[in-house]
């Protein structure tokens, strides 16, 4: 058996620059052709505000042994972002009954390897992590200081450090706003 979203033959949803569907590819030819897909990118917290960090395990289809801050992955075919954004959630952290993640903001990631539209979520975790032995190598909860000042020292999954400029911009304007 494999857990969803490990297999390359899980069914993707193919999306256009307006990200509208326009087929269906499993996970393993929509990387490989850089067919435009759906992933979800979730900032857990804990109680006392710290953000989940975890390292990806060695034979992880994308980024395999890159550090990442948010849990996540791709959107399955008919899945919504956030049915997803819950799902893989609750899957990496090893948790039940996580509380609906928060929708941040969504972004088009383009490299010329990759290709995806991106929603960011953020949920606060107050239940004992177990984190996926398959999906997460290593794991701690990190400040937003200790995270900042880890960022040029560890090698981090691209697409997450996309993801958390963005969040952190956001957030940066949103305080500005008030």
């Amino acid at each position: 058996m494999t857990i969803q979203g490990r297999s390359a033959d899980e069914l993707l949803d193919i999306v256009d620059e307006a990200d509208e569907v326009i087929g269906q590819a499993p996970r393993g030819e929509a990387m490989e052709q850089r067919l435009r897909h759906r992933c979800v990118f979730v900032m857990a917290r804990d109680l006392k505000g710290r953000i989940f960090v975890h390292r990806r395990t060695a034979d992880k289809l994308v980024f395999p042994s890159r550090y990442d801050m948010f849990v996540g992955g791709v959107v399955g075919a008919g899945e919504s972002y956030d049915d997803a954004a819950l799902r893989e959630a609750e899957e990496e952290l090893g948790v039940s009954g996580l509380p609906r993640p928060v929708p941040a903001l969504k972004f088009l990631y383009e490299t010329p390897e990759h290709t995806w539209w991106s929603r960011v979520y953020e949920v606060e975790c107050t239940l004992p992590v177990r984190p996926q032995a398959d999906e997460v190598a290593w794991h701690t909860f990190l400040t937003d200081a200790e995270l900042a000042a880890r960022i040029p020292q560890w090698p981090w999954v691209p697409d997450g450090l996309e993801a958390f400029h963005r969040l952190s911009e956001l957030r940066r304007t949103q305080h500005r706003a008030h």
